[in-house]
């Protein structure tokens, strides 16, 4: 009997080999790919970079138009700092107050605007040392002089990081240091530089290859140079931040603009950032173009009722908007005019409108207006009220 069952055994064992062999190559196709087809795809003819985790979206829409391993979540270092000094500057614009700087906010370890315990200066102006030089100090003391603490700040910068949508980003520090909390993405820190530089002071300071800081005590007045050199290196650089730590390596965000098409571009550990942000940025205008629209040719009659038709014409002035240049045939023209108007309309009054859309987002929309007054016709009195005219009993 236990002759039997060896023999039954080896049989069975002789019966599964090739199938062993044979399905992995089945399967093996489920795991060939390890990047998301929606990623393969925007990567499509990229560029090549050094950079361990790269990124460049379409500032004003966030399309991605190239990404590499962009939801990989690693430490950024100073690019940080965009966040703190955004914050910052929004306080500033409330108000712009006096920061005297204290013991705790100058221990900290890394780069430096070069504060001193007692210095006096603004809040605006730690923002400068922060974009221009990466001062630790002065996110320090930034933090500090606005929540109380760095603990408290921190909370502030997640809690606006949830605001943008950062799913994959947290900090710990608001100057970038290291820490076991402390990462972001590439498409993050995409998105998040796209909405620190809608806020205008902050790409002022960003966009400055040099600026001036004037202390308040002692009085002094210092010339910071910032350390982003793709503002010289790149045409069209408009920012915005560097960073490094042995952990996170070499960080760059920076931003460009060309023929009115705004792209943000991120490496996080990059060897060779400046080259990779040049491929990345030509990459992405390659990628981009800009249309203008123009109805001033536009006429149409439009009834208006108890009047007759009046005519509507197109603005006279043209509306640009950036485009990818695989989607610009995509773009649909909806003509937006309601089938009556209604009086009194006034000639140069806004009376419709034409949008241009890509799927359902609009990227340009111009104005029509009634090219001539319609008016009501006066109303006869009746037979009755003209009686009661007659003999003055008319309300």
């Amino acid at each position: 009997m236990k002759k039997v069952v060896l023999m039954v055994k080896k049989a069975l064992a002789l019966a599964v080999l090739p199938l062993a062999l044979v399905l992995p190559a089945f399967f093996a196709p489920v795991f060939a790919s390890e990047m998301p087809e929606e990623t393969a795809s925007t990567n499509a003819g990229g560029p090549s970079v050094s950079a361990q985790c790269a990124a460049v979206i379409h500032m004003d829409t966030g399309e991605v138009l190239f990404v590499k391993n962009g939801e990989e979540r690693r430490a950024m270092a100073s690019t940080t700092k965009i966040m703190t000094a955004l914050l910052t500057l929004e306080e500033a614009a409330i108000e712009n107050r006096e920061v005297e700087i204290t013991r705790e906010m100058v221990l900290v370890e890394g780069s430096s605007m070069g504060l001193r315990e007692g210095d006096r200066l603004t809040l605006r102006d730690l923002a400068v040392g922060m974009l221009t030089v990466s001062g630790n100090d002065a996110a320090n003391s930034a933090a500090i002089a606005i929540s109380g603490s760095r603990e408290a700040f921190v909370e502030r910068m997640n809690q606006r990081a949830q605001e943008l949508g950062l799913e994959n980003t947290h900090f710990e520090t608001p100057s970038g240091l290291d820490g076991e909390t402390h990462y972001s993405t590439a498409l993050d820190m995409a998105k998040l530089a796209a909405a620190a530089m809608q806020n205008p002071d902050f790409a002022a300071i960003a966009g400055s290859k040099t600026a001036k800081v004037t202390f308040l005590s002692p009085e002094k007045t210092v010339t910071y140079q910032n350390h982003n050199k793709l503002l010289s290196l790149y045409e069209g650089c408009t920012g915005v931040k560097t960073g490094y730590t042995k952990k996170a390596g070499r960080c760059l965000v920076s931003a460009a603009e060309r023929d009115g098409v705004r792209l943000v571009a991120v490496t996080l550990n990059a060897p060779d950032d400046w080259n990779d942000h040049a491929a990345l940025l030509d990459y992405g205008f390659s990628k981009m173009t800009t249309l203008t629209f123009d109805e001033s040719n536009y006429s149409c009659k439009a009834p208006v009722a108890g009047v007759g038709e009046i005519t509507v014409c197109g603005s006279s002035e043209a509306v640009t908007a950036a485009i990818p240049v695989s989607q610009q045939g995509a773009v649909r023209r909806v003509v937006e005019l309601e089938r009556f108007l209604y009086a009194p309309v006034k000639k140069g009054e806004q009376v419709g409108k034409v949008r241009y859309l890509l799927g359902e987002r609009t990227v340009a929309e111009l104005p029509l207006l009634a090219a001539e007054n319609a008016s009501l016709p006066e109303r006869k009195p009746s037979w009755w009220e003209r009686v009661l005219a007659f003999f003055g009993l008319a309300g």
